[in-house]
């Protein structure tokens, strides 16, 4: 009888266990699908899948997202250049800035119906009685305030070098006006060539040149860079001379 009994319990279906509420109940990630432990190697997987996309989708895709990285890596290397020389040319004032201050007194000077040749040579003319008149003279005499022997001839020397160089630097200055307004008169660019570079650098040396005499007192030695540097400024002049000249016949 226990053996039947046995054999009954055998042969009857194994009823499954009775699931425990530990077990039925979700898991607690459940709220927030597709978690990874790893954040940003999960981010990272989502950003490349656009880029696989757009691989699939076609070459053009693809090439679109080159020429993206080629720009973000233009943009690093030009970020990565000292803006040190950009900050000090945008101080300058642009040819734009130029045409609108004197543009006024430009279409005065087209009212009065001058001749062309005075507006296209006038301002040559002007600057080159300047340049050796009163330049060229001016440094002569600064020659006999270092090398001359004679105390009288020194003196007048003393006293007419520093207003003839004055003068020029004065007269330069507004000449360059008056080239502005001739090339403006013509509607030529203003600032694009390398008579207008050298005017610049000129007129540059030429205010350094005027403070130098301000410092003989203290420091002497100043006035052999006084000679080598008013030396070297005329033979600049006379290069801007040549462009100028240049410049006058190209148009």
């Amino acid at each position: 009888m226990a053996a039947i009994t046995a054999f009954s319990a055998l042969s009857s279906p194994i009823s499954p266990p009775t699931s425990s509420p530990l077990l039925s109940s979700p898991p607690s990630l459940s709220r927030f699908p597709n978690v990874s432990p790893f954040p940003s190697l999960s981010t990272s997987r989502r950003r490349k899948i656009p880029a696989c996309s757009s691989i699939n989708n076609g070459d053009d895709a693809v090439e679109e997202t080159r020429s993206d990285d080629e720009e973000e890596s233009r943009e690093t290397l030009m970020l990565s250049v000292s803006p040190l020389p950009l900050l000090l040319v945008a101080t300058l004032p642009g040819a734009g800035t130029v045409r609108s201050v004197i543009g006024p007194f430009v279409e005065i000077v087209k009212s009065l119906n001058l001749p062309d040749w005075l507006v296209h040579w006038g301002h040559p003319g002007n600057m080159a009685v300047v340049l050796f008149a009163m330049g060229g003279y001016g440094t002569y005499l600064g020659f006999r305030i270092r090398y001359s022997d004679d105390i009288e001839e020194k003196a007048k020397a003393k006293d007419l070098h520093p207003k003839l160089l004055a003068g020029m630097f004065f007269f330069f200055s507004l000449g360059a006006t008056g080239g502005i307004t001739s090339l403006l008169t013509s509607e030529k660019p203003i600032f694009e060539s390398p008579h207008a570079v050298t005017g610049f650098i000129g007129l540059a040396l030429l205010t350094i040149q005027t403070v130098l005499p301000t410092l003989f007192k203290d420091k002497p030695e100043l006035r052999g860079v006084h000679g080598i540097l008013g030396s070297g400024i005329m033979a600049l002049f006379l290069v801007h001379a040549a462009f100028g000249l240049q410049l006058g016949l190209s148009y």
